[in-house]
């Protein structure tokens, strides 16, 4: 009884020990999508030399007029397939206006969309409107003729087109965000660019060829962990996997073929 009773009175004390510092260890509640935009950008440029920068995962929101050219840019790396979506709110009087957004790589081609309402019409006293666009996985490497999306800035641009005078110059509000999801060696290619598409990239290589102290103005943004080598992905680890699994069912194989060993009709003698 009194061995019990030390029992339970151990584990309480060792109860109201623990307690206070599992408590002070769990982690305080943050507003983590809150604070990624609160530095979100708040316009837009009107070209492609005036890009505004985004990360993914930011919501930009930007003010401007029907008939306008909004831009954006952002960094996509090998194995990512962006997708952007823009909503564009409307004045309260307006006519059919019909909305379009637009994707170019690096080399400014534009990109198509895999899926997604890249144009939508909103039909007269519509609030808003809504796109996506959907882009193909960005590849490591391609041939020099291919339009494959390829590591670097992708460039966004969202309009109006087909505008009624009526309609030009009136007031409108966008927001757009780009997300991607990592599709890993399922779409890995051999190879990998010598550079990643990003304004600037080549002026700073020659410059660094040369000699030069003459630095290039480049793109402020990148992946949050640098841009990819393009040779590793997960293939290999799926490759290695099915190797071994092949070594095995092949000596498993031979383990059941090759019998128990001598058969018992021969003869010791022969």
């Amino acid at each position: 009884m009194r061995i019990t009773r030390v029992l339970s009175a151990s584990l309480l004390m060792l109860g109201l020990a623990v307690a206070p510092a599992a408590a002070d260890s769990s982690p305080t509640p943050t507003d983590s999508a809150s604070s990624a935009d609160g530095d979100a950008p708040t316009q837009a440029g009107t070209s492609f030399r005036t890009a505004t920068e985004i990360e993914q995962g930011q919501t930009a929101t930007a003010s401007g007029s029907t008939g306008d050219y909004l831009y954006w840019s952002f960094p996509a790396d090998a194995g990512q397939r962006p997708t952007v979506k823009a909503t564009v709110k409307l004045p309260e009087t307006h006519a059919t206006q019909t909305w379009q957004i637009d994707v170019y790589d690096g080399l400014r081609r534009r990109q198509s969309c895999q899926y997604g309402a890249q144009t939508r019409t909103a039909a007269a006293g519509v609030g808003s409107v809504e796109l996506a666009c959907t882009l193909r996985t960005v590849r490591a490497w391609s041939e020099a003729w291919a339009n494959d999306p390829l590591p670097g800035t992708y460039y966004v641009r969202l309009t109006a087109v087909g505008v009624t005078t009526a309609d030009l110059g009136l007031p409108v509000s966008s927001e757009v965000r780009v997300d991607s999801k990592d599709i890993g060696g399922s779409a890995a290619v051999d190879g990998s660019l010598a550079e990643p598409l990003v304004p600037g990239i080549a002026v700073k290589s020659e410059a660094e060829k040369d000699g030069s102290q003459d630095s290039a103005v480049l793109s402020a943004i990148e992946p949050e962990d640098g841009w990819s080598s393009g040779w590793w992905s997960d293939r290999w680890v799926w490759t290695a996997i099915g190797g071994a699994l092949a070594a095995l069912a092949g000596v498993g194989g031979y383990a059941l073929t090759r019998g128990s060993g001598r058969p018992s009709r021969v003869p010791p003698g022969a």
